[in-house]
């Protein structure tokens, strides 16, 4: 028998004072059996990094050729494309000819260096790629505020994100690698 997703409920308060974007999201997350609670709440963030009006989550895991969040316009064209962790090169490329803007929002403990030492070279042919470095012990502590309801305070300003619920506030800088 198959595991079901997980349905997460979110209240998210959003207020990106470097976009000016200042709105209020009642979102509905489907957990992946195989999705960690570090995943979801990175998908979660790259929401709100990435909000606009018309971007969507997507199938996510359950789709190979989907990223796990996009905007497209109503002429059926990608706006934006948002990956998360460290695909290869012909993942990211494929991107890139879909989607007018490619953001990617990598993450892990000992990896993304390695990861960034390998597929560097070839990532700067891509000009509409955009590469964020998240650090672990902040996605880390983004995991453990997993629940199936989740209220939610975002604040972004000068590139920095805090992220507070009744009990804790994160701090997180996203590195941004190209």
């Amino acid at each position: 028998m198959a595991l079901k997703s997980t349905i997460m409920k979110v209240q998210l308060s959003l207020s990106d004072m470097d976009r000016h974007v200042y709105q209020d999201f009642n979102l509905t997350l489907a957990q992946h059996p195989s999705e960690t609670d570090q995943r979801l709440m990175i998908r979660l963030l790259a929401f709100a990094l990435n909000s606009c009006d018309g971007l969507e989550f997507t199938k996510g895991l359950s789709a190979d050729d989907e990223p796990e969040l996009w905007h497209v316009s109503y002429s059926e064209e990608i706006e934006l494309w948002v990956e998360l962790g460290l695909p290869d090169e012909k993942r990211l490329k494929k991107a890139c000819n879909k989607s007018k803007k490619v953001v990617l929002y990598t993450y892990g403990e000992n990896n993304q260096a390695i990861w960034w030492q390998k597929h560097q070279p070839k990532l700067y042919e891509f000009k509409n790629l955009s590469i964020f470095s998240l650090d672990y012990a902040a996605t880390q502590a983004l995991a453990a505020l997993v629940d199936r309801g989740i209220k939610l305070a975002i604040s972004i300003q000068d590139g920095e994100v805090w992220v507070n619920t009744d009990t804790t506030n994160i701090e997180i800088k996203p590195l941004q690698l190209m």
